[in-house]
């Protein structure tokens, strides 16, 4: 089949397919003698896998390193060894999206818990100052200043006044 029909069965656009192709992801392409893709049956499935995949949280790395050439010769130890993974990721950011939805729930129960009088700006201080007072889980702060969000050392920059902060300590 042409890219176009690959494309309409997959539900992806062609560049996408075309991308997949070239970083390697897709091997079932044959050239015509005019330029022109075409790909098997098989096609569909690996595409469907990719996307599968990428929708789990797999990388396009761990994908290229978990599909085969050939969909009947899968590493099944690699392949269970690396779903077991992802389940382990997916349950780790499970219980960092709970600490941080009880985090801001508490945060609403202390900004809606102002007392009657006190103004906003004096209540936002209070709030603030309990905020900066409370210790801070689970960071860890490289010494180039960025703040490691997971074992998979994907980094997310922080303020200056928090690197020195956390120096400090």
């Amino acid at each position: 089949m042409r890219i176009g029909e690959l494309a309409q069965k997959s539900g992806l656009t062609t560049s996408k397919i075309r991308f997949y192709e070239r970083i390697g992801l897709l091997k079932a392409v044959d050239r015509r003698s005019n330029g022109y893709r075409t790909y098997s049956s098989q096609a569909v499935t690996i595409l469907g896998l990719i996307i599968t995949a990428q929708r789990a949280g797999f990388t396009l790395d761990e994908i290229r390193a978990l599909l085969p050439s050939d969909l009947t010769h899968w590493d099944h130890a690699a392949l269970t060894g690396a779903l077991t993974r992802k389940v382990a990721d997916i349950e780790a950011l499970q219980a960092r999206l709970t600490q941080s939805k009880a985090h801001l729930l508490r945060l609403i129960e202390d900004i809606k818990t102002r007392p009657e009088d006190m103004d906003c700006a004096a209540n936002a201080r209070r709030i603030l100052t309990n905020v900066l007072a409370e210790p801070a889980e689970d960071l860890d702060i490289t010494s180039d200043g960025v703040r490691l969000l997971d074992k998979a050392d994907r980094r997310q920059s922080i303020s200056p006044d928090l690197r020195k902060k956390a120096a400090s300590r």
